[in-house]
């Protein structure tokens, strides 16, 4: 083979580095990046989208037109809206409870057992005082239920606050517990003696039911979830209590040092977080299913973290993304019709969730060139 020169063979390998260095990738940590961009949450549902979509043309049917039956099951008519909006209740309710947790990086995901300890303290007042007129059982089914949520989200805050107990696990195993309460309750002392063994208590009369809009089930929680968003809105944005709560999330350290009691904090809003689970389970006893039964949640608490997380706190956002869940729920069941079980929503729930994690870490993440 021929030699090259010593000087074209410098030549050569400066070159050669330098293409190197031109072709060379790493990913670093970005520690200016504190959120995911804005985009993430649209990607994350077209992404989701797609990846069902693969296993439902395996199973041998047209994604599209599942998709479309789902769309016109949840808001092709006045009834599927209606509906649509009957489950968006409980979800805007825990999800904004869910939301105002996260503001302060508290991870309280034990909405689901909040909002059973809520349907228990609003079904307490109907079994001891059954014969109070409309006008006060309905504030006092409300009043009940919303401290026995927030009393259910102290059993968080407090090992978390002074003993510095994660709130993950404690969250999460409080679920069971209230959710085997429940079971307790149906089966045992409040059980309905004439329900033929059905695991629920007494039918609810017209004074212990919430008003629903003419003939469909949409009911007056959803003006209490209105209500709570707007609330959610003027504090965060306009309360000195909004931005101290939004100091602690962006740096403890800071509003420490600011002379902020974050512990004081803490508790507060695990108080008001449980609260509204609560609120959200009275209305679905009150309003909905206008009993206490076993299995009253098809899982709102936990779908409400999706449904905060795909926000991003916001509170329009809130309202869109429980709208779009409820709208998952009720749409999944029209596609029974076509041969797919209703858990196809659960599935896409998944993987918008899936989507959602995958894309706030690696934003965090920047692509950089050079060697």
């Amino acid at each position: 083979m021929r030699q090259l020169p010593a000087t074209e063979a410098a030549a050569s390998q400066r070159g050669t580095s330098g293409m190197k260095r031109r072709f060379s990738f790493r990913l670093e940590l970005d520690p200016s990046r504190s959120s995911a961009p804005w985009w993430t949450p649209i990607l994350s549902v077209a992404l989701a989208l797609l990846l069902c979509a693969v296993f439902i043309a395996i199973n041998g049917m047209n994604p599209i037109t599942v998709y479309m039956r789902m769309v016109t099951g949840a808001f092709g008519s006045s009834f599927g809206i209606t509906e649509t909006l009957v489950k968006a209740i409980p979800l805007l309710l825990c999800g904004l409870g869910v939301a105002i947790a996260y503001r302060i990086s508290i991870w309280n995901i034990g909405a689901e057992g909040q909002f059973a300890a809520g349907a228990m303290g609003a079904t307490a007042v109907i079994i001891y005082f059954p014969d109070l007129p409309a006008v006060l059982t309905i504030p006092l089914m409300l009043v009940f239920g919303m401290l026995a949520g927030g009393f259910w989200g102290l059993l968080t805050a407090i090992p978390r606050t002074y003993f510095g107990v994660n709130e993950l696990i404690t969250s999460l195993m409080l679920n069971y517990v209230a959710l085997l309460a429940l079971d307790y309750f149906v089966f045992g002392p409040w059980k309905d003696p004439q329900g033929f063994n059905f695991p629920g208590t007494p039918m609810f009369t017209e004074a212990q039911s919430l008003p629903v809009l003419g003939t469909t089930r949409l009911h007056l929680g959803l003006v209490f979830a209105l209500i709570a968003i707007l609330l959610y809105f003027l504090t965060i944005r306009y309360t000195k209590w909004g931005y101290e709560l939004r100091l602690i999330g962006a740096n403890s350290n800071a509003a420490k040092n600011a002379g902020i009691n974050i512990n004081k904090h803490i508790l507060i809003v695990m108080l008001i977080s449980g609260g509204l689970a609560g609120i959200a389970g009275m209305a679905e006893v009150s309003g909905v299913t206008h009993r206490l039964m076993y299995g009253i949640s098809p899982g709102y608490g936990y779908t409400a973290i999706i449904v905060a997380w795909l926000a991003k706190l916001n509170p329009l956002g809130l309202i869109v993304s429980s709208v779009l869940f409820g709208g998952l729920i009720v749409g999944g069941y029209s596609v029974q019709t076509m041969g797919l079980p209703s858990s196809i929503s659960s599935m896409l729930q998944g993987a918008i969730l899936f989507f959602l994690i995958a894309g706030d870490m690696l934003s965090k993440f920047r692509l950089r060139s050079g060697g």
